[in-house]
């Protein structure tokens, strides 16, 4: 066990705070939609509360972290992203409980050491962190104390809300319920907060290499095709020994009018924007055409190829929607689906 693990004492108290909170079975008068918050003692991050189960198919409670968090939960629950795509945005730690075949051999060590006994299905208690661009991975001992403070602080607030309906009604616009701790007072208190702003990265900027642009203009003697061109995670996972999996980057240019696949390149997450320009070069260096049109969905991509397509001449739009690439990318998608 790392010095990051939790002690046996820390999942201890995580089980018996789950199951507590099982116990109560509150997903029979709550939605996934009434969402409360848990400030985390240590850190000042809140944790966003959504419990899940009522449909009767799937019991657990997400913990989403932050704004980013929470963004990546409305988002999800919007439909503003495809279920595929769903696990490459969340940001949350969970509890969920699963039929026995769901979990791992570290999980079942571990209730075999707490001489836990569980049977049937959604009996058994799984933990896991989910992080943007990773696979689904054990708890940390930070990660595992603060879902533990957040289930306690549940079992209380979910009591409250069976009898008050309007609980979750915020006093203005855009705030939500939080349970914070009063560390003069030794006590936790409620108060509505309005999630902080996010902080947004600053869009990355690669420097034209001009002497290769001019070379790439010299050599293009005609026009054609219309490119769509999209980034996205891969579905496949790679893992570094003794890492948490991560999912790369797949870069895809696909013909507008034939959906056939002008190029794909995978790249790890850190790398993409370098990669991807210098790919694009690469594309266009080894023929004697461009495409005559360039669309684009996402925002990165639109600033990192702009100032390339504007010295070579070539128009390019950002789009709302980009058919032919969606399709490749849902084949490709399918196509993982079947070698698993």
């Amino acid at each position: 066990m790392s010095d990051n693990s939790p002690s046996l004492q820390e999942w201890k108290a995580l089980y018996d705070a789950a199951l507590e909170f099982k116990k109560m079975e509150c997903w029979n008068w709550m939605w996934d939609s009434d969402i409360f918050g848990v400030q985390n003692p240590e850190t000042g991050e809140i944790g966003y509360c959504c419990i899940m189960g009522m449909l009767g198919e799937y019991y657990a409670l997400a913990l989403y972290l932050g704004t980013e968090g929470l963004e990546g939960y409305l988002k999800t629950r919007s439909g503003e992203f495809s279920p595929d795509n769903v696990l490459h945005i969340q940001k949350c730690l969970m509890v969920s409980f699963e039929d026995r075949k769901f979990l791992k051999k570290q999980d079942l060590t571990l209730i075999k050491e707490l001489n836990l006994k569980f049977r049937g299905r959604n009996e058994w208690p799984l933990f896991r962190s989910y992080l943007p661009g990773y696979a689904p991975w054990v708890l940390t001992r930070v990660e595992a104390q603060f879902l533990t403070q957040a289930l306690q602080q549940a079992i209380g607030v979910c009591l409250r809300f069976k009898d008050d309906e309007e609980l979750f009604t915020p006093p203005l616009k855009g705030y939500y319920l939080v349970r914070v701790f009063k560390k003069e007072k030794n006590e936790w208190a409620d108060e509505w907060l309005s999630p902080p702003p996010q902080k947004r990265s600053e869009p990355v900027v690669i420097p034209l290499d001009e002497p290769r642009l001019k070379k790439i203009k010299e050599i293009i003697t005609k026009r054609q095709m219309i490119w769509e061109i999209g980034l996205f995670f891969s579905p496949a996972g790679v893992r570094e020994k003794g890492e948490r999996p991560y999912f790369p980057h797949i870069i895809l240019w696909v013909d507008h009018y034939s959906g056939l696949i002008v190029k794909v390149h995978l790249t790890e997450p850190e790398e993409y924007a370098s990669e991807f320009v210098d790919q694009f070069l690469n594309l266009l260096e080894k023929g004697t055409f461009a495409p005559e049109e360039i669309l684009v969905k996402r925002e990165e991509l639109f600033t990192l190829l702009e100032p390339i397509t504007s010295y070579l001449g070539i128009n390019m739009k950002k789009v709302n929607h980009l058919p032919a690439l969606e399709k490749a990318q849902t084949d490709m998608y399918e196509f993982f689906q079947q070698m698993k």
